[in-house]
């Protein structure tokens, strides 16, 4: 039998906004890929090395993170055990424009216009191409 409805509406609802601060050990992750089994790996702002973290089952069937999304990490829940798992998520970003505008938001991960605006080239979308010189075919 599935889970009931309302447990995935609450997930839902509590990934949808994000919180006033991050508790103590939190951090905002970008995910660079899927291991499987629940597993991701998560790039930090601060550490060269990417992290092994997990998704708890709360999220899992419910939640999907893409690959370049963002997280919130809890680094300090596997500090006591000895495996190569170095967190866990907490919780998904889901609305990126709301959370970007958090005073926690790493400056590493603001975004990035997809165009330069001031390229020197000229684009030539939809222009028709140079006519080649008359005088040579007379």
């Amino acid at each position: 039998m599935p889970r009931p409805k309302r447990n995935f509406l609450a997930t839902a609802e509590e990934t949808s906004h994000p919180p006033n601060s991050l508790e103590i050990g939190h951090g905002i992750a970008r995910v660079q890929k899927a291991e499987g089994k629940n597993l991701y790996t998560v790039q930090v702002p601060d550490q060269v090395e990417p992290l092994l973290v997990e998704l708890p089952s709360r999220f899992r069937s419910q939640i999907w993170i893409k690959r370049g999304g963002f997280v919130v990490v809890d680094r300090s829940a596997f500090e006591n055990r000895e495996n190569k798992l170095d967190g866990e998520i907490m919780n998904v970003v889901r609305d990126e424009k709301q959370w970007r505008k958090q005073p926690y938001w790493p400056s590493e991960f603001v975004a990035k216009p997809t165009y330069s605006e001031d390229s020197e080239e000229e684009s030539t979308v939809g222009k028709m191409p140079p006519l080649e010189d008359e005088d040579s075919t007379e």
